[in-house]
């Protein structure tokens, strides 16, 4: 009987490979020849999943986003951290940061699509554009729900609030892979912000 071929994970595993190679070498390195090596497959088989190299792309972008929620999912449905407020917040937030392997191909993956779409429409297009908005409008429910409890101030606008602290983090993100600041400094001045709008951690 022949072998049942799951099409989506043989998809993943061919996006992860060019995931592999744009963290290591940039995306503009990943041509098909290089993602099948480092996948241990076929060009022609990469050429059979995705018919261009913007389908590809396309895809790894995709990946990019699993990834993260893969890494931090986990944690959040695990019980240990409350449904809302500041433990959440920081917990995601300091997700987002290059803090260590991991997170730093992440992080460094998420800037070369950056850079991309900013000269490519059709990534642009792409979800890539709502992504950040999907982490902003969380956030803002997360520090609505800090407000009720009364732990952001009533005069705080949290849409605001929310966009502060997404580029506080991205500052931070970017100088601790420019090599300008620690990981130690980033959590710390991250959770120094937090504790001046939501106090400290309980």
């Amino acid at each position: 009987m022949p072998k049942r071929v799951d099409h989506d994970q043989r998809r993943r595993h061919i996006a992860d490979a060019l995931l592999r190679v744009a963290a290591a070498q940039g995306l503009h390195a990943a041509g098909f020849r290089e993602v099948a090596a480092e996948a241990g497959v076929s060009v022609r088989l990469v050429q059979y999943y995705f018919e261009t190299k913007e389908q590809l792309l396309l895809f790894g972008l995709r990946r990019v986003g699993e990834q993260f929620t893969e890494r931090v999912q986990p944690r959040l449905a695990s019980g240990v951290l409350p449904p809302a407020g500041r433990a959440r917040i920081e917990f995601v937030l300091t997700a987002t940061l290059p803090l260590d392997a991991e997170s730093r191909s992440l992080y460094v993956l998420y800037n070369q699509y950056f850079a991309l779409a900013l000269t490519n429409p059709a990534l642009a297009a792409q979800p890539y554009g709502s992504d950040p908005d999907a982490l902003e409008t969380w956030l803002v429910e997360q520090l609505r729900a800090c407000q009720a409890d009364g732990r952001l101030a009533p005069e705080r606008d949290p849409v605001a609030e929310a966009s502060i602290v997404l580029a506080l983090t991205v500052g931070l993100g970017n100088a601790v892979l420019a090599g300008r600041r620690s990981t130690d400094d980033a959590r710390r001045l991250l959770a120094c912000h937090l504790d001046d709008r939501l106090g400290p951690q309980d």
